[in-house]
């Protein structure tokens, strides 16, 4: 075979040239070939093995004889093993193995062996066979030799991988790959024989096809990365015949797998005139993508997932918005341009959020700069810096890096060097720089070579250091270099930054080497090396600082086998100040120690964390199907003294679900990759026959995954006792985000178990895990949640162990968790009668009522029905959201201004809204008053709403009265009429309106300096500017036919823009027309509603709007000459007003009371409001109807007495000041009007002088008190003109 010279230029294929040499007669039928270094090892079907060499000769050696090999179980025994015993055996299948040397072989009848020779001679004497007695129906043979490891296919479907014992040179089972029953019911045992096995060129995965089709990719150690069975559904639901392969071979670097279809055996569906095509087998071609640990097992000590393919890369981190997916889909037939891709994961199996390592769960993906990969296809190692920002690959020369900040390739400059190196040992990133082992073409040199990523890429600002052998792995830790080298050594260089002028350089010198010859047979089996500060001593019991502890240990991966080497403090101790830093000695390492046996990878970290030692100080394994391993270390309590008799470190094994690719070490999660089908259908009809193929097999997708392993954790740290160990653990991760589902998961798996077994288990684990849980503040909630989610039957198992389900309930309620508490609720209604479910749910409504928890309340309500009607209803523990929003509007407010503009959904809980109806609730809580409901069961819930009502009204506590009443569509109106002479009445006047304006932040009167020393202030232009602003200010409220859309703000601005127009045309004063009649049916009734002392975020809203309009009032007022302190008066008035929303609520509740007749507490209303039209409204309902006597007693005893007797003292000198200040043209208008509500604006004159003279009590303290009171008085008094008309002159 030769190859054109110089084919690379022309990057085309090479042409080659066949040439036959020579053709031996073997007189049988050739059952296998192998290649032997310079030998050909031909097994023939009668029996004979034939050892002929390259040339063609058989060099006199004879053909040896199968029957007259010896086999035993394993090589130590003392008597000479059994011979294959009938003469037709002969080898089936054979393969060699380098690393063991020897023969891994299938016979014909099923039986499998491992042939090896026991010296040098490769002839019959020296030949000797070890067989495993268990497998008798091997079809099939595949060897790693990275791994040492021989996978036998058998009859049943499995796959047997052996290795050999060092010692006794027996063959002992390492694992199985089967398909089992729980993951494949469908398909379990029918798979036929397995039919052929390979493993990928790197050693790190086989993949498997049986006699009836169906592809599987497994892990080394036996971890499923990919099955096409059991997912292979069209889109229709009829399974589709899964593909059946003839043979396949793997491409370049383990990226792509060939495969040849079987036979004829697509033609099931297909037309008899299409058979004929079908019939020839087709080509397909698979494309691959595999972790990074597979050939650069150094990136074991990053965070990030990376996944290399042959053009392109995918990442964990990088922006979300990178949009390509690695969806593609498979396959390409003969001659037919391929469809696009079909990435399988060679790594396994889910996402949720922290950092940028979490996340969505689409990968970023980097395409490979295509100039680089023309002429160094395929790429052979990859590695990302530890920030994530920085990639480099290295192909079949050279080496090329990329910045995820800016999205772009660096290259080499000058194509000569790139083609003078070839990477051999990998490549590692070390701050800026990148570290690489390669070795140089042209100088035939191996070398150590370090460039800086900021320079140009180009020898000539690297950093070289020649190597003695050829350097296979490389890994860096902290600022070391441990590179492991062909000859068995181990070496640890230092690398440091270096200065030199502008330039940026690193320099490397050698620490110290070890030689590992005695314990490694051959280089090739070393997987990973890796320097670490994990070792047996956990660091309290060492000298120093437990940060500054140097690398404590090399861990080595040999074919699976970690061994780990310590440094040797047995000796003296070299201090560091005695020596030179130059020369420093380091510590010899001891001999080396097995740690675990089938390791495929193998995560520490080299940062430190005190809150998290136990995760930061663990080394991860990953051990194929046996899950992962953590060796975790112990610390004593308190840094006291380890007991001597405690190991201080433990291995504790634990199974995930899927192939963890890093582990993030605080935040105690895995991350992977799992591969995933689609269904789709073909794009192409059914009579373009070479498509089938492509519709047989999945449309995949590889996805992001991660899981948390705490909870396995914890449980493995319980079962051996040690549970303060467990408690530090967990302490140490209370903080993470999904700690209370790992709780969870704990108690629900134990659980699952315990409950479950069929034997009675001797030392169950519940009961520690429910007394571990009790030691956070999640338990009640854990283990509610974890019963939720369990069925009923494994209840009383449950708590039995953690606790009765009534006392939790109590301890719920006590820590005020309503919501845990309902959950509770549930539980005891199905483990104990309704009379004690009914009990505790009426507690739990008692306080949720208190508490204004209206979703909850709404349940509640729903649950005591159910429980009195028999019906097995049962609330969902958490509120749904659509109740709130259920009714209309308010009927009585039809043709009204006061409805809200804002819908129920934007008012915030805790406050209710007018969008409710009151005479029949709508929505769940409408079906307690529904006449056929059970009249008991309503009534015993009508009780406890009516004396909750209750209880809110003897405390005043109105906001929340109309809470409830919103909420829970309590009718309130008809309540009110019952119990308007019991607790619907006043009991002390003062004691509400202090309540009402403190729970409505209303604001308190304020009155302004100015005010008093004005000289207007007894002026006619005041007066008149107060009365217009009256009139503009009460149009909207006393006009029905007003759109009930208008918001306030706009109101607001239409009295502020009108006065202009209104003003010039008519002299006010003297000729009032009919919008003066209505102007003074409400004086100051809204203005400024939105500008609230109270509310900031109210100030804020209108403060634009009220700014605007001021300039308007300047221009409108310039004919009255309004002053700075007149201005002053109107903005005070407009900030007296509490929050819009307040403003609503109260006239809400003045309505409820009017139509109910509580007219006491409209009275109280209507003078927070400061409205003298509502109280001469409730005046005249009083006149005109039968109204009770007690009521109109009550309500004049309690609003007189209190207030004349603060003011006695003030009367003398307000009767004074009103003498002198009150103008016979104020009450001008007043005459004009026969109505009784024209009385009203006096109590306007009387509010404004009187709260004046009431400053003269401001130097005791009690200003706003008092002005208040003062306040009240003269509107309350207007009630008395009916009865007396002297009493209000005498206090005008």
């Amino acid at each position: 075979m030769k190859g054109i010279p110089h084919f690379k230029e022309e990057h085309c294929a090479p042409a080659l040239n066949l040439e036959m040499k020579k053709i031996l007669d073997l007189q049988a039928p050739i059952m296998s070939l192998q290649s032997v270094l310079e030998d050909l090892l031909v097994a023939t079907s009668d029996g004979l093995l034939h050892l002929i060499h390259w040339e063609g000769m058989t060099n006199g050696r004879k053909a040896i004889n199968l029957s007259t090999v010896p086999f035993s179980v394993d090589l130590q025994s003392s008597r000479v093993g059994s011979f294959l015993g009938f003469a037709d055996v002969h080898i089936k299948d054979m393969e060699y193995c380098a690393t063991l040397d020897g023969f891994a072989v299938v016979f014909n009848d099923g039986k499998v062996g491992f042939i090896t020779p026991v010296s040098s001679r490769f002839t019959a004497e020296q030949l000797h066979g070890v067989w495993p007695q268990d497998v008798i129906d091997g079809t099939c043979v595949a060897v790693n030799n990275k791994y040492r490891l021989m996978a036998f296919g058998c009859a049943s479907g499995s796959v047997q991988v052996y290795t050999i014992d060092n010692t006794t040179g027996a063959m002992l089972l390492s694992h199985k790959l089967e398909l089992t029953a729980k993951q494949y019911p469908d398909i379990w045992n029918k798979t036929g024989a397995v039919k052929l096995i390979r493993w990928s060129p790197d050693n790190s995965a086989v993949i498997v096809t049986w006699e009836y089709g169906g592809l599987s990719l497994w892990s080394v150690f036996g971890a499923q990365l990919i099955c096409t069975l059991g997912g292979d559904f069209a889109s229709d639901g009829t399974k589709k015949e899964p593909l059946k392969i003839h043979s396949m071979s793997w491409g370049a670097e383990g990226y792509h797998l060939w495969v040849i279809s079987e036979f004829g055996s697509q033609h099931t569906e297909i037309e008899s005139d299409l058979r004929s095509i079908v019939k020839q087998p087709s080509i397909l071609l698979f494309q691959f993508i595999k972790s990074v640990l597979t050939v650069n097992p150094c990136m074991s000590n990053q965070e990030q997932v990376l996944l290399q393919g042959e053009d392109r890369l995918y990442l964990n981190c990088g922006e979300a918005s990178q949009t390509q997916n690695s969806k593609s889909s498979s396959a390409r037939a003969d001659h037919m341009p391929s469809r696009g891709k079909n990435p399988f994961a060679d790594g396994g199996l889910e996402s949720q959020g922290l950092s940028t390592l979490l996340g969505h769960r689409h990968w970023h993906v980097v395409q490979i700069s295509s100039t680089y990969l023309e002429s160094n296809w395929p790429i052979r190692f990859s590695a990302i810096d530890k920030l994530g920002q920085n990639i480099a690959v290295a192909g079949k020369f050279g080496f090329a890096h990329y910045s995820l900040l800016t999205k772009k390739w660096k290259l080499f400059g000058n194509i000569t060097q790139e083609q003078n190196m070839i990477v051999t040992g990998g490549l590692a990133w070390w701050n800026d720089f990148m570290v690489l082992a390669c070795y140089n073409l042209s100088d035939r040199q191996e070398e150590l070579r370090i460039y800086l990523r900021t320079s140009n890429l180009d020898n000539a600002f690297a950093h070289v250091t020649k190597a003695p052998v050829e350097t296979l792995l490389l890994s860096v830790f902290r600022d070391m270099v441990v590179v492991f080298r062909a000859d068995c050594s181990i070496c640890l260089y230092s690398i440091e930054r270096k200065f030199d002028g502008s330039n940026t350089s690193a320099s490397v010198q050698v620490l110290q080497e070890v030689s590992m010859s005695r314990y490694i047979p051959h280089p090739f089996l070393v997987v990973s090396v890796t320097l670490t500060s994990v070792s047996t001593e956990n660091g309290i019991t060492l000298k120093m600082p437990q940060q500054a502890r140097d690398a404590e240990s090399i861990m080595l991966n040999l074919a699976g086998q970690l061994i780990m080497m310590q440094r040797d403090r047995s000796g003296p101790q070299i201090r560091e100040k005695d020596s030179n830093p130059n020369q420093r000695k380091f510590l010899p390492f001891c001999p080396p120690v097995v740690l675990a046996q089938s390791v495929e990878n193998v995560w520490t970290t080299c940062r430190a964390n005190k809150q998290k030692r136990h995760l930061l100080e663990a080394l991860w394994l990953s051990c194929g199907g046996a899950g992962m391993k953590v060796w975790l270390p112990l610390f004593p309590r308190d840094h006291r003294k380890p007991h001597s008799f405690l190991s201080q470190r433990i291995m504790l094994p634990f199974h995930i679900n899927i192939y963890p690719l890093a582990v993030l070490f605080e935040d105690a999660l895995v991350l992977g990759a799992v591969n995933d089908t689609l269904l789709y259908d073909s794009l192409y009809t059914r009579n373009s026959a070479r498509e089938q193929l492509e519709v047989l097999f999945p449309f995949c997708v590889v996805e992001r995954t991660s899981q948390i392993y705490l909870h396995h954790i914890l449980r493995q740290l319980l079962v051996r006792n040690l549970g303060e160990q467990a408690l530090l653990l967990a302490q140490s991760c209370a903080a993470l985000p999904y700690f209370p589902h790992v709780l969870e998961l704990m108690l629900h798996e134990v659980l699952e178990e315990e409950a479950t077994s069929r034997e009675p288990i001797p030392d169950p684990l519940l009961p520690t895990v429910a007394k571990f849980i009790t030691e956070f503040p999640l338990f009640l909630q854990t283990v509610v949640h974890c019963a939720r989610k369990t069925e009923y039957a494994l209840w009383n198992y449950l708590f039995a162990a953690v606790g009765n389900p009534k006392d939790l309930f109590e301890e719920c309620l006590m820590a005020q968790d309503l919501d845990t508490a309902a959950s509770y609720l549930i539980i005891l209604q199905n483990m104990e009668v309704p009379a004690v479910s009914r009990q505790h749910a009426t507690l739990l409504f008692n306080t949720a009522l208190e508490q204004g928890k209206w979703d909850l309340c709404r349940h509640m309500i729903r649950f005591l029905k159910a429980i009195g009607s028999g019906e097995s209803e049962t609330p969902p523990s958490t509120p749904t959201a659509q109740e709130p929003s259920s009714s209309g509007g308010f009927e009585f407010f039809r043709n009204r201004s006061i409805s809200l503009s804002q819908s129920a959904e934007n008012v915030p809980p805790g406050k209710f809204s007018l969008q409710k109806t009151l005479s029949m609730p709508s929505g769940p809580s409408g079906k307690r008053w529904s006449r056929d409901s059970d009249c008991a069961e309503n009534m015993y819930i009508d009780m406890m709403l009516w004396r909750h009502a209750r209880r809110l009204l003897e405390d005043v506590r109105l906001k929340d009265l109309g809470c409830f009443a919103a909420q829970l569509g309590f009718e309130l109106i008809s309540w009110l009429c019952k119990e308007r002479t019991r607790a619907a009445r006043v009991d002390n006047f003062v004691v509400a309106l202090k309540r009402l304006h403190k729970d409505f932040l209303w604001p308190l009167p304020i009155i302004p300096a100015s005010s008093l020393s004005s000289p207007f202030k007894n002026g006619r232009c005041r007066t008149v500017g107060e009365q217009l602003l009256k009139s503009q200010s009460a149009d909207p409220f006393i006009t029905p036919e007003m759109d009930a859309g208008i918001s306030n703000i706009q109101r607001s601005q239409s009295w502020l823009s009108n006065i202009g127009p209104t003003h010039r045309d008519t002299d006010i004063a003297s000729s009032p027309g009919p919008q003066m009649q209505d102007a003074f049916l409400s004086p100051l009734s809204n203005k400024g509603d939105e500008c609230s002392i109270g509310s900031a975020t109210d100030l804020t809203e209108s403060s634009s709007m009220v700014d605007g309009d001021w300039t308007v009032v300047d221009e409108n007022f310039s004919t009255l000459s309004l002053t700075q302190s007149e201005l002053e008066h109107i903005s005070m008035e407009l900030a007296s007003k509490g929050p819009h929303k307040s403003q609503v609520q109260l006239r809400y509740l003045l309505h409820i009371f009017m139509e109910a007749g509580c007219l006491d507490w409209c009275v109280v209303i209507g003078l927070i409001l400061r409205e003298s039209s509502v109280v001469s409204q409730i005046l005249s309902i009083a006149q005109s109807s039968e109204m009770d006597g007690e009521m109109l007693q009550n309500i004049k005893t309690g609003l007189h007495a209190p207030f004349l007797n603060i003011i006695k003292p003030q009367l003398q000198k307000l009767s004074e000041i009103t003498e002198e200040q009150v103008q016979p043209d104020t009450f001008q208008p007043v005459t004009m009007g026969k109505t009784p509500e024209q009385t009203s604006p006096r109590a306007e004159e009387n509010r404004g002088s009187s709260s004046r003279a009431s400053i003269s009590q401001s130097e005791t303290g009690s200003n706003s008190v008092v002005s208040r009171k003062e306040e009240d008085t003269t509107q309350a008094d207007e009630e008395e003109p009916f009865q007396d008309g002297a009493y209000d002159c005498s206090v005008s």
